[in-house]
């Protein structure tokens, strides 16, 4: 036989003994030093120590920022809120003593409609009124 009809035959053969090797002797001896180390506390926690470290940090980090910005959202919608309250026009007139936007908005208020009304008008109203000499406020 010729030295390369022996190589392969070699090769072939050292791979058999190493896969029997593994299949009867090691996989046995691996699963109970695996098994030993699980029975013993603690170790999987100080071996996994520096991820759960990493996962609480990044948690904390984002539930800070999730809490910011949550709270600053609230405060938005709280002003837009505001501003859409039925009453801040009647407040506003009363206020300023004017009776023809109180009725109006009163009216509006009452029957459903303040919110078919566009919301330019109601800021324009007073102004127009003001540069009519003050007509219909108390005085």
């Amino acid at each position: 036989m010729e030295l390369t009809q022996i190589v392969p035959l070699l090769f072939a053969g050292e791979i058999a003994i190493i896969l029997i090797m593994y299949r009867f002797i090691l996989r046995g001896w691996i699963i109970d030093k695996w098994e030993e180390k699980l029975k013993e506390d603690g170790w999987l926690v100080e071996m996994l120590e520096p991820v759960i470290i990493e996962i609480q940090n990044d948690t904390t980090e984002t539930l800070i920022e999730f809490r910011q910005s949550f709270i600053g959202t609230l405060g938005k919608m709280t002003a837009e809120a505001k501003k859409l309250d039925p009453m801040n026009n009647l407040r506003k007139a009363a206020k300023e003593g004017d009776w023809t936007s109180m009725l109006l908005e009163y009216v509006t208020n009452k029957s459903g409609l303040s919110n078919v009304l566009p919301p330019n008008m109601q800021e324009v109203a007073p102004k127009e009124v003001e540069n009519k000499q003050d007509f219909g406020k108390f005085k």
